[in-house]
């Protein structure tokens, strides 16, 4: 695999910060044109973008870094915001406080601006998880899998020479199949919330699985064997689901 597109003087192109801009690019397309079908100004879901991209970006790195910590105490210098090295729930819990906060500023329907962007969040997480597998973050256990990968760049933060579940990928394909399923759902929905909290739904469901093959350090939540990713999803399906039969139910009241 290759971390590290190219390097001139000091300024190296890293791969997975490459395919993180990629993902948003496409995901702030997408959140534009859904946006200005439900009346949602363009300027307005470019500022949205920056917003969730920094938080999101941020709550990641530092959600790793704490799953971390003994590694990067000893050695401060090694964090990196663009290299490899992101925990997604961590960051989707960060981009969701910063949000609602400039949501309830703005005096926009949440639900509804929620919704805008679920898909945008879907492709541009399958997009980043490109960049894992090319970084070697993210890696999976060892396997005899007839798919499985092995990683021989010294720069990979992968185990070298071990044929390993290449979960990144599980992980791309997971969020293409769910970007595509909340596109068809975003044309058809009956009520704000129902593509949101699809999203969480699918995602939180797709990482419990996925978490299984995970090779790296992933952290234990205290006082349980579940990781800290698998803590965190439990929550957010427990929350999506509860709130989707609340709003469903409320809806179907409202409209009967």
């Amino acid at each position: 695999m290759h971390p590290d597109l190219f390097s001139i003087g000091p300024l190296t192109l890293h791969t997975y910060g490459l395919f993180i801009a990629i993902g948003f690019i496409i995901g702030l397309l997408i959140a534009i044109k859904t946006g200005k079908r439900h009346g949602i100004d363009t300027q307005q879901i470019m500022d949205m973008g920056i917003i969730l991209i920094i938080s999101g970006v941020i709550g990641s790195k530092i959600t790793y870094v704490l799953m971390n910590f003994s590694s990067y105490s000893e050695n401060p210098l090694d964090i990196n915001l663009w290299r490899a090295g992101f925990v997604f729930s961590g960051g989707l819990l960060t981009a969701i406080i910063v949000f609602i906060f400039y949501i309830r500023h703005h005096k926009l329907n949440i639900l509804q601006v929620c919704d805008i962007w679920a898909p945008a969040a879907a492709i541009g997480q399958a997009m980043g998880r490109i960049g894992c597998f090319f970084a070697g973050c993210c890696y999976g256990r060892p396997t005899t899998v007839p798919w499985s990968v092995i990683f021989r760049n010294p720069e990979s933060i992968a185990p070298l020479n071990i044929p390993l579940h290449p979960t990144q990928l599980y992980d791309f394909m997971s969020n293409s199949i769910i970007f595509i399923v909340l596109m068809i759902l975003s044309a058809k929905k009956k009520f704000d919330g129902q593509v949101i909290l699809w999203f969480l739904i699918l995602h939180s469901t797709a990482r419990l699985f996925i978490e299984r093959f995970r090779g790296d350090p992933r952290g234990i939540f205290p006082g349980t064997q579940w990781t800290v990713t698998q803590f965190i999803a439990i929550l957010i399906l427990f929350f999506s689901v509860s709130a989707l039969i609340y709003i469903k139910s409320k809806n179907e009241k409202f409209v009967s």
